[in-house]
């Protein structure tokens, strides 16, 4: 890996990972597109730091709701905020089971399989269209972001379940939580806070499992990233992302995510021709 490369992916994980279009996905169909055969502890390490840098994202644009969310839940005050935390770690039950049970099966299973990818881009274009669409007939036609109901901790375990299953490359988690969100009737504006929130919970949980792998030895690779890539990686991949958060938290208000189901069914189609 070159540090282009590095670039490219830090680049292709700061928009993925917050547009409903599958960060895991894209980074398989580029890892594809450039050459790249990461293996082991050196694709361990720059998957931590990726998805570090969008985790670094997330709490610098929601900083101010993320600072009151911390306060309330550390200090105890049983306010909204704290029951807002407790929806959140809720929602991450269903994706902490699938990650310590489920891991090896679905990364030997899944991962770096094209088709696999096309097929689940498939599945996401469907699942953002039906929201879409649903969305519409609910409401008649134009719909107000304020519409529906705050998060429930019912919803927060539905959404839970979506987000475990966008653990499939292909399945983009921000869409499918939040066109999750939408169809059991929240609103708009909430869902899409909470999607990219209830993310950095299962995100450094895996972090901690990857590191745990590489200081046992068990993720040994032959394909040397150097560390210039990983901080251009990161610096990347936390620029586009703050950028990326920002722009999804207005699309997702204005309803426009039906666009990217038609890109997801372009990619997904490339993917199985491929």
């Amino acid at each position: 890996m070159n540090w282009l490369d590095a670039l490219i992916l830090g680049i292709v994980q700061g928009l993925a990972e917050y547009l409903p279009i599958s960060s895991s996905g894209h980074l398989v169909i580029f890892r594809e597109i450039l050459g790249l055969k990461l293996e082991g502890e050196d694709a361990l390490q720059f998957d931590i730091i990726l998805h570090a840098a969008t985790v670094c994202s997330t709490i610098v644009v929601l900083w101010p709701l993320f600072r009151d969310l911390c306060k309330s839940f550390f200090t105890f005050k049983m306010d909204a905020n704290f029951m807002y935390v407790m929806k959140i770690l809720v929602s991450c039950i269903p994706i902490a089971i699938v990650g310590f049970c489920f891991k090896d099966l679905v990364e030997a299973t899944f991962t770096g399989n094209l088709t696999i990818v096309g097929i689940c881009l498939l599945a996401t274009a469907c699942l953002l269209t039906f929201a879409h669409y649903s969305d519409r007939l609910m409401s008649g036609k134009m719909v107000s972001a304020n519409r529906g109901r705050d998060i429930t901790f019912a919803d927060a375990i539905t959404i839970g379940v979506a987000q475990a299953v966008a653990v499939l490359p292909g399945l983009s988690r921000s869409g499918t939580t939040i066109a999750t969100g939408i169809l059991i009737g929240d609103k708009r504006d909430k869902v899409a806070s909470f999607s990219f929130l209830m993310v950095i919970i299962p995100i450094l949980g895996e972090a901690l499992l990857s590191i745990k792998d590489i200081a046992a030895g068990e993720a040994a690779g032959d394909v040397p990233v150097s560390v210039s890539c990983l901080v251009i990686g990161f610096v990347s991949a936390f620029l586009v992302g703050c950028a990326a958060c920002k722009w999804m938290l207005a699309l997702v208000k204005k309803g426009k995510l039906v666009w990217f189901a038609l890109y997801c069914l372009v990619v997904a189609i490339l993917c199985l021709v491929w």
